[in-house]
């Protein structure tokens, strides 16, 4: 399997969302084992997740992390290099007077330091990083 792509927090809850993107939808399905996720990304989820009520909505959202999430996807740790890369991004962006939020730096970094084009709806937020590959699959593709 060759990983192509890392999947933003946006993109993965996309599919259990009040309103799920058919167009995310129909991306995942097709470029699934293409994909992994980053260490931050999967914070994220299991946070907003644990941050719910125990009810229906929040057993719902424990299976789908389970059973979907974590056995279709890799978690892609926020290593040393990452780390280093994102550190001098973060300096040039501060310099710039144009600071991005940290977990989105740290996404950034996973993307960028393993080759993967970052999949997002948030792509304004990822496109200050430079040389970082960014594409929005709740668009239909062109």
């Amino acid at each position: 399997m060759t990983l192509r792509y890392l999947l933003d927090t946006s993109i993965v809850s996309s599919p259990v969302s009040r309103e799920p993107s058919v167009e995310i939808v129909r991306r995942l399905e097709q470029h699934g084992h293409e994909c992994a996720i980053g260490s931050p990304v999967w914070h994220e989820l299991t946070y907003g997740c644990h941050r719910l009520p125990r009810g229906k909505r929040r057993a719902a959202l424990e299976n789908y992390l389970m059973d979907v999430v974590q056995a279709t996807f890799s978690v892609l740790p926020y290593d040393e290099g990452a780390a280093a890369w994102h550190g001098r991004e973060r300096a040039r962006l501060e310099n710039m007077g144009r600071p991005a939020p940290y977990v989105d730096g740290q996404i950034a970094a996973i993307a960028y330091t393993n080759g993967l084009v970052l999949v997002t709806v948030n792509t304004r937020d990822f496109a200050r990083f430079k040389d970082l590959r960014v594409e929005n699959w709740s668009k239909p593709a062109r």
